[in-house]
């Protein structure tokens, strides 16, 4: 598994600011966070999804094309970042 955050730069009142991908060797997203601007966070997983958060249905790109688009900023994170995020977003549910 490899686990990425991406945050996005807009003015849209209603989405994400962040993402927290959790990703498997074939690139498909397996868990997901999201977490808004007023600090609300919806997660997702394969047997888990909200009206407002889901799993990718295709495989999540490289980060590198991520990061080449000016409102996005990518990077791989660690595990326990994740978990952490993951847990808050649980937790706040």
């Amino acid at each position: 598994m490899r686990y990425v955050k991406v945050a996005w730069d807009h003015d849209f009142e209603d989405e994400p600011v962040a993402y927290f991908h959790e990703v498997d060797v074939d690139d498909w997203e397996t868990r997901r966070v999201q977490v808004y601007r007023d600090g609300r966070m919806e997660w997702a997983d394969r047997s888990h999804e909200t009206a407002a958060a889901g799993v990718a249905e295709i495989p999540i790109a490289p980060i590198e094309e991520i990061a080449a688009q000016p409102e996005f900023a990518a990077e791989e994170i660690s595990r326990d970042q994740f978990e952490r995020a993951w847990s808050r977003a649980r937790i706040a549910r």
